[in-house]
């Protein structure tokens, strides 16, 4: 089980394949397959390593601007490894007809919409002064 950890508090996502194809999917469409290269905060800072304190409110305008951006993308675009592009979702377009585009595509184990896991994540950490990182258990 891979999630956000602040603090104590971890935060379920689920697979660490599937919240690889979040962010995945973000570089691929919306950095134009420089990863990073946007959204410098969510990608590498806090994929790579850990999201400080302080950059936290950047993050968050980071993830706004992603879940505002991923509208504009048909499911189809999805992509679950960037890595190997020809790798596919296990469940492959077998989708909810909730899913319209990519910023409603991603939901977590127990069927929370990623991006507000992920706000409430960068809230607790902003409101409890910690730093935010992924982590797996």
């Amino acid at each position: 089980m891979t999630g956000l950890k602040v603090g104590p508090i971890f935060y379920k996502i689920g697979t660490g394949s599937f919240l690889h194809s979040f962010f995945s999917t973000i570089a691929y469409n919306l950095e134009n397959n420089k990863w990073g290269s946007r959204f410098p905060l969510l990608m590498n800072e806090l994929y790579y390593k850990t999201l400080t304190v302080d950059h936290i409110d950047g993050a968050i305008d980071e993830l706004k601007t992603i879940q505002k951006e991923l509208v504009e993308y048909d499911p189809s675009m999805v992509v679950w490894d960037i890595e190997d592009l020809k790798k596919l979702p296990p469940w492959g377009d077998n989708i909810a007809e909730r899913i319209t585009d990519l910023s409603n595509y991603f939901y977590t184990n127990d069927g929370e919409d990623i991006f507000i896991l992920f706000y409430k994540a960068l809230d607790a950490a902003k409101s409890v002064n910690k730093d935010v990182a992924i982590h797996s258990l």
